[in-house]
């Protein structure tokens, strides 16, 4: 039987080296603490707070601001400066809570549940005010993606253990140090979908980590590990959907459409605190690595923590340093400003000595075809590319842009050096901001 996987892809210099090895440490911010209201897709968050109240860790400072929308919770204890304006990891002003850190990290009251004594409702429930969003990067609500129209339609729960995104390191040290709490995630999940089976899904380059995640669930009839060829996107929702069960979806579908649903390693651990511990998101595992810093480490990071004082604690930046980006290098975003708070949504930050990016020369395409053998969307990402460089909109739609699932793979082949993807991504907002108008 073949390595399980898909169509297309690339095999990038993956650099987990760097951070692989390095334990999780508990890192506890000194600075004032941010939380933009807008950490997940869907409606902000309300303000439930004033200036000058004084809160206590895990306590709500903002409720949901409709369905698709989940609470905020402060990281630790503190009072209240306001709401301000300030930057995110993608470059835009979003409203923000700004707490003054106390340091005492002082916690409210979390109240802890047995799973037998829960409904399918109360689950849901506390998943939702543990304010829980997908953490591999979407931030999509996790109690609407749980809430399919059927849910004895789901067969497969996917837990995605993947990480193919080369540097990143965060995921493969929570599966390897706390094991546990992913199964039980998982457990509780498969509680909403009685007619489904767990997949924890982990590439075969993590042997060990395959191990360990094999001999927990040996012994449980609803749960299996499913080892994946290393190859990158392999951590798409469609590419493992299709890797792990054969099933396909476009851009119109949602994984349930297929019998489906796909959550990371990070949001099945915050699934288990939020359901049996009571405790809501405020921490997260983040990878600070890269050849520009000087101590590549995984951190316990409380949400609201400035980036740049994260990169301090691991030895700061060396020099030179050509390009911070927050996340991987596939699909992360350049920073030009390091006063960013740390998110829900937050998985890395990557430090670069060189920017092989910028320092590139972008000739002519030369029709080699190279892009279209890699794309997993099995689009013409250069003839998209041209397209969107017009403003052709119905041409690019004719062609299947929106299909493009801005993985990266087509602009790190290309001999051109053209910014294929980065053309293509600009054109698939412009033609969701058209279909919002209509």
């Amino acid at each position: 039987m073949g390595k399980l996987t898909f169509k297309g892809g690339i095999h990038p210099y993956d650099g987990k080296g760097l951070a692989k090895n390095s334990p999780v440490e508990k890192y506890l911010p000194k600075g004032e603490m941010v939380y933009p209201l807008s950490q997940h897709i869907g409606a902000p968050s309300a303000p439930c707070i004033k200036k000058g109240d004084h809160v206590l860790a895990g306590q709500k400072i903002a409720d949901a601001g409709g369905f698709v929308s989940v609470p905020l919770h402060a990281s630790v204890s503190g009072t209240v400066k306001g709401i301000e304006k300030r930057l995110t990891a993608t470059g835009g002003m979003c409203d923000a809570v700004i707490i003054e850190n106390d340091q005492q990290y002082e916690e409210t009251e979390f109240f802890s549940a047995e799973l037998p004594s829960l409904s399918k409702e109360d689950i849901l429930k506390r998943i939702q005010e543990g304010g829980v969003v997908g953490m591999g990067g979407a931030g999509f609500p996790t109690h609407v993606k749980l809430s399919p129209k059927d849910p004895s339609k789901i067969e497969y729960v996917l837990v995605n253990g993947v990480e193919c995104e080369p540097y990143l390191t965060s995921d493969y040290r929570r599966m390897m140090e706390e094991p546990e709490k992913v199964v039980s995630g998982l457990e509780i999940v498969l509680k909403l979908f009685e007619n489904a089976k767990g997949y924890i899904c982990i590439e075969d380059n993590k042997p060990d980590c395959i191990e360990k995640m094999r001999s927990l669930v040996k012994d449980h009839s609803r749960i299996e590990v499913r080892e994946l060829m290393t190859k990158y996107p392999q951590g798409g929702e469609r590419t493992l959907i299709y890797a792990t069960t054969g099933r396909e979806i476009n851009s119109s579908m949602l994984p349930a459409d297929v019998g489906c649903v796909v959550d990371n390693v990070e949001t099945v651990v915050a699934i288990y605190n939020a359901v049996l511990l009571g405790r809501p998101v405020i921490n997260r595992n983040v990878t600070v690595t890269g050849d520009a810093v000087s101590s590549p480490k995984n951190f316990r990071v409380l949400t609201g923590t400035c980036m740049e004082e994260l990169i301090s604690a691991a030895g700061g930046l060396k020099d030179p340093t050509a390009k911070v980006v927050s996340g991987g290098p596939m699909m992360g975003f350049a920073m030009f400003d390091l006063q960013v708070p740390c998110t829900k949504t937050t998985s890395a930050f990557l430090c670069l000595a060189h920017d092989q990016v910028s320092e590139a020369k972008m000739t002519a395409c030369i029709n080699c075809g190279r892009c279209v053998r890699v794309c997993p969307g099995h689009v013409l990402p250069s003839r998209l590319a041209t397209l969107a460089e017009r403003g052709d909109m119905a041409g690019f739609e004719k062609l299947n842009g929106m299909e493009c699932c801005e993985c990266g793979c087509c602009s790190y082949v290309c001999p051109a050096k053209r910014p294929l993807t980065q053309s293509i991504k600009s054109m698939r907002k412009m033609v969701l901001a058209s279909r919002r108008k209509k």
